[in-house]
């Protein structure tokens, strides 16, 4: 099969253009390397089935140019994932995440390419009641402008299918670790402990319950669904059947540095604006179609850990 890949070199993205390639696929990755890291693709770089393309989701011309050659799928990961400081620039998660997404679905219905495959969130379901998750669980208020961007590019993806005749696969996921993880709060609590060893600020009061996957877990989810998903648009949830606290997090990071500073909780029951207390996600779906993740919790962290010790540029 042939990929069309939307920040290939980020976190995700790259991983996913990893396993294509070593699957026997061909690749053009699309990056406009605002966050992506060339690092990231030195293997990938050195595949005659690969390609790099240097462009920016919110200009769809260049898209379209990207496309020329044409694609069986979409993988779309470009997004702006800063949610901490997500208003701060109110304006950033419409043009990258929402108007992003439907200039890569208007560039893939003119190229004839009819199958995406879309990075969202577990965040679109605000603060639910119902947990573990589940997809069609009613959707309260939105909480964050990242989570309204991904839903509202999750609906234009539901339309492209009901409009164009496209396959869309819509994933929810909980917080991804594992190398080459480049932000969020574990890659905070590494960097901030590099600083200064004797101290930790955490936000929040270290109470807030979160799930987390490795991305290699997260990938196989993708090619599972790439291989057995029915046709038409299916939203599939992704993530850890387990969760730890903020708190409890803070513990496994700390002990794996060898280390025992002072943890300054900042308060409250939130983070920041859109922070939700608690994510955990029902898989069924997924699990149906014959996936499961292979590696803990206590795993996915412990790895993102050596990998920011190993990697301390990415530190800085």
């Amino acid at each position: 099969m042939r990929f069309f890949v939307t920040g290939g070199a980020g976190f995700v993205g790259s991983h996913f253009i990893d396993r294509a390639l070593r699957e026997g696929h061909s690749v053009t990755c699309f990056d406009d390397f605002s966050t992506g890291k060339e690092l990231f693709l030195e293997d990938a770089m050195r595949h005659p089935a690969f390609r790099l393309v240097r462009g920016d989701i919110v200009e769809l011309d260049q898209v379209s140019r990207a496309l020329d050659g044409g694609a069986d799928w979409v993988a779309h990961f470009a997004a702006n994932a800063d949610v901490r400081h997500g208003t701060e620039r109110p304006r950033r998660d419409l043009d990258i995440n929402t108007i992003g997404t439907w200039n890569v679905l208007e560039a893939a219905r003119t190229r004839g390419v009819r199958r995406i495959l879309f990075s969202s969130t577990g965040s679109v379901y605000g603060e639910p009641t119902v947990f573990p998750t589940p997809e069609d669980a009613p959707f309260p208020e939105q909480t964050s402008l990242y989570a309204a961007s991904k839903l509202a590019g999750e609906a234009l993806i539901s339309a492209y299918c009901h409009g164009f005749g496209f396959q869309g696969l819509v994933f929810r996921m909980v917080s991804v670790l594992g190398p080459r993880y480049t932000h969020g709060h574990i890659f905070d609590f590494v960097r901030f402990l590099k600083k200064d060893p004797t101290t930790l600020p955490v936000l929040g009061d270290g109470s807030q319950n979160k799930s987390y996957l490795h991305v290699s877990d997260l990938v196989n989810g993708y090619f599972t669904a790439i291989e057995r998903a029915p046709a038409g648009f299916s939203v599939l949830n992704v993530g850890h059947d387990g969760s730890l606290k903020v708190k409890e997090s803070v513990a496994l990071i700390t002990g794996r540095l060898g280390l025992s500073p002072t943890i300054a909780y900042a308060g409250g029951s939130r983070g920041w604006v859109g922070d939700s207390p608690r994510i955990q996600l029902d898989t069924t779906r997924l699990k149906r179609l014959g996936w499961a993740p292979a590696r803990t919790l206590e795993q996915a962290v412990g790895e993102t850990v050596d990998y920011l010790v190993a990697h301390p540029n990415l530190l800085d």
